[in-house]
This record gives C-alpha cells, sequence and structure tokens, in this order.
C-alpha cells in the first residue's frame, strides 16, 4: 500500500511539510509505503475548460498535474497539505487540483483522503471545508483525526511546539493506514466499492 501527499506550499521544507512529514512517519509505522510530491514555485495553470482531457484522458497542460495523476493511478490513499492564505488554501494548490479532479478523477475516486491545513492563526477551517470538497465530490472516503487537520506556526521550529497539532497529524497518519487496511481485507473477501449513479442537472433543466 502506498500514500501520496501533496505539499501544496512553495516551501518543500516549510510548515506544510512539517505537517505532512508528520502524517508520513505514522503511515510509514504502520507498514504503508509514502511519497511527497512538491509542488514547488513554478506557475500552475487554472483548468480553461477546454474539454480535451475528456478526449484524451490528460490535461491539455503537459505539466506536473498530468505527472502527479500518474502516480496517483499507482496510490492507494491521499494528503492533500496547504499553507492558508487569506483564510483560503493556496491559489496554485486549487488551480493544481481542479486541473487534476477534472482531467483525472478517476485515479482518486473511491480511495481515502485527508486535508492537512498549516497556518500562523486563522482560516483553517475554512481552507479545510474547501479541501475537502474535492473529496465528496469524487467518492472519496475523508480521512480524520482527533482535532480538526491542522498545524499552527509561522516557521517549522514553531510547528515543533504544536504538540495537539503534530498528534493529530499522527493520528490521520494511524487512521489512514486503518482504513486502508480494511479497504484491503475487504477487497479480498470480494467486497468492492459500488459504481455510484451520477446524473448531472442544471437549474434549468
Amino acid at each position: 500500500m502506498k500514500v501520496l501527499l501533496l505539499n501544496g506550499s512553495p516551501h518543500a521544507h516549510g510548515c506544510t511539510a512539517r505537517a505532512l512529514a508528520e502524517v508520513a512517519s505514522a503511515l510509514e509505522e504502520d507498514g504503508v509505503r509514502t511519497e511527497i510530491f512538491n509542488l514547488g514555485t513554478k506557475p500552475t495553470a487554472d483548468c480553461i475548460a477546454c474539454g480535451k482531457c475528456r478526449e484524451t484522458g490528460r490535461c491539455v497542460f503537459d505539466d506536473d498535474v498530468n505527472a502527479f495523476v500518474e502516480k496517483a493511478m499507482e496510490a492507494d490513499g491521499f494528503v492533500f497539505g496547504s499553507p492558508v492564505y487569506y483564510a483560503h488554501p493556496s491559489g496554485r494548490i486549487l488551480s493544481f487540483l481542479d486541473r487534476a479532479f477534472y482531467s483525472g478523477g478517476r485515479a482518486f475516486s473511491y480511495k481515502p483522503a485527508a486535508a492537512v491545513l498549516s497556518a500562523r492563526r486563522a482560516g483553517t477551517t475554512a481552507s479545510f471545508d474547501v479541501l475537502n470538497k474535492y473529496f465528496t465530490i469524487n467518492s472519496m472516503p475523508v480521512v480524520s483525526s482527533t482535532y480538526w487537520n491542522h498545524v499552527y506556526g509561522n516557521k517549522p521550529e514553531e510547528v515543533e511546539q504544536d504538540a495537539e497539532g503534530l498528534a493529530t497529524m499522527r493520528g490521520i497518519g494511524h487512521n489512514m493506514a486503518w482504513i486502508l487496511k480494511c479497504i484491503e481485507l475487504g477487497m479480498d473477501s470480494g467486497i468492492s466499492h459500488p459504481a455510484n449513479e451520477i446524473v448531472r442537472t442544471n437549474f434549468i433543466r
């Protein structure tokens, strides 16, 4: 089993990375392999609703989104981490996830996921809500912990002082590992995920 963790911060060794590392440590402790994918500092294009991915299965912008979706195909679970900017996740991770889920939704469906936020002081629960919506629209079990999935700190060394936040991160990792093992046992017993009905309407028709 393997969990893919996305660091949506431009800082590969910042507060969000520290939180993700704590989740990854708990997962590894429970026998689950991990990989952290850093979004980095390169610009990330928004989805332009061209619909090309419906024909090719890939985003028309051939960048890290397509690379991430390829890795996601082989992953069993996900953790998406972001810093908080003006009470919302980073704009870059939202652009990234819009395109990843739109072009490669099949790589994420029915696989457990968790959102992790880091902030100096506030805006974490609003950001938590935004990221969780990617999971609930795609039939992904949402992994929780013992408190909201966030850490506090303006620097990684300040995150180190957030004992409750780090314990929450470890809880995410252990709960994720438990859910993955339960899913594996279910699959081995012939219990597969449902084929959910999808009906698309709008307020006009």
